[in-house]
């Protein structure tokens, strides 16, 4: 017991000055630590777990999968997509846009 308490001392002389002298992550290492790290925080939003998880992070980190998933709209939110878009294809702005948002989502 005496002599790895003696050893303690030494061993940490040692490895200290080597941690200490790790180089810094590169821009890429950085980046590609940020990707993980949003990666799984959406694979654990969507409850995944074993080979799909892994599946949907390989995807996610290799940037077929968006970082948020599509979710299915609402009828409502249909219609305020499709309005928008005739809108903007129409390239109505202030009040003009206004009126026809609003017959549109009426009828």
């Amino acid at each position: 017991m005496r002599a790895s308490l003696l050893l303690f001392p030494i061993l940490a002389a040692l490895i200290l000055p080597a941690a200490a002298q790790a180089p810094a992550p590169s821009a890429a290492q950085t980046a590609q630590r940020e990707r993980m790290k949003i990666c799984n925080a959406d694979a654990g939003t969507q409850k995944l777990a074993g080979d799909a998880r892994k599946s949907f992070i390989a995807e996610c980190l290799a940037g077929k999968a968006s970082a948020a998933p599509e979710k299915e709209l609402t009828p409502q939110q249909a219609k305020m997509k499709s309005c928008n878009a005739d809108a903007g294809a129409k390239s109505l702005k202030g009040a003009e846009r206004k009126a026809f948002m609003s017959t549109c989502l009426k009828g």
